[in-house]
């Protein structure tokens, strides 16, 4: 069954990335045609896929979201599993995110927009009780998502187990740790970093099948950031130790 993404950048950037099969493009007659559009009317052509200009009945389901006057008819995203990214993965130092329990479709994109934007080699999932791609994701990834591998797993603990088993070391983020951040050497492993959702933060078996735990620490014992604003400052904190 297809998927429906909205907006510029999202129906742009999975042209551009070209994996994914899509259906057909409506795009609004009243839309303002800019450099964008121009550009997605051209990659469809040159990829053989149809696009077509329609009145503003055709976005009335859609009237809640940030369509911009452009959906596409696209193929589900396609999960990698663990295996195949070990596998396929050749770098000396890697880094991966672990989401444990996150809820929220924003959080989902910002993640993941975050994480292409920091090099971050895939994305890992639990198949239940977390969010999992959908159109709200694919929009505030602004097109991120076409351009990471997504790895969705059965079981977390399992998960970890087998990265530790191939030499990954794993980094929790939790609130009442001793450690802060910025303390770990990211720089000369391969290291996944475990975010938890914030009403729950990450579950007690896997704070303790990790490696280190650390926490961001806080100004006035205020702690107002969510999920994916804490992700930001730790994963670009190992962005930044190995490009010194």
């Amino acid at each position: 069954m297809d998927s429906v993404i909205y907006g510029k950048n999202s129906v742009l950037e999975a042209l551009i990335a070209g994996d994914r099969e899509i259906n057909k493009i409506l795009i609004s007659k009243n839309i303002h045609t800019d450099a964008k559009i121009n550009r997605i009317k051209e990659l469809a052509k040159q990829n053989g896929v149809i696009f077509q200009f329609v009145g503003k009945e055709k976005f009335e389901p859609y009237k809640e979201f940030n369509h911009q006057g452009i959906i596409a008819n696209i193929a589900p995203i396609k999960y990698l599993d663990l295996e195949t990214f070990l596998e396929n993965n050749k770098k000396e130092y890697g880094s991966l995110v672990i989401l444990d329990g996150i809820e929220d479709s924003h959080n989902l994109g910002a993640i993941i927009r975050t994480c292409v934007c920091a090099g971050v080699d895939g994305i890992i999932i639990p198949s239940r009780r977390n969010v999992l791609v959908n159109s709200t994701v694919e929009k505030t990834s602004a097109g991120a998502i076409n351009h990471i591998p997504l790895i969705k797993v059965n079981s977390l603990i399992n998960a970890i187990q087998v990265l530790k088993d191939n030499g990954w070391w794993i980094v929790s983020a939790d609130a009442s740790a001793k450690q802060n951040y910025y303390d770990i050497k990211y720089n000369d492993m391969s290291f996944a970093l475990v975010m938890g959702a914030e009403h729950a933060g990450v579950s007690k078996s896997i704070l303790k099948a990790s490696d280190f735990v650390v926490k961001i620490p806080m100004e006035n014992n205020f702690n107002s950031l969510n999920v994916s604003n804490a992700m930001s400052a730790i994963i670009f904190e190992s962005v930044r130790q190995r490009k010194v």
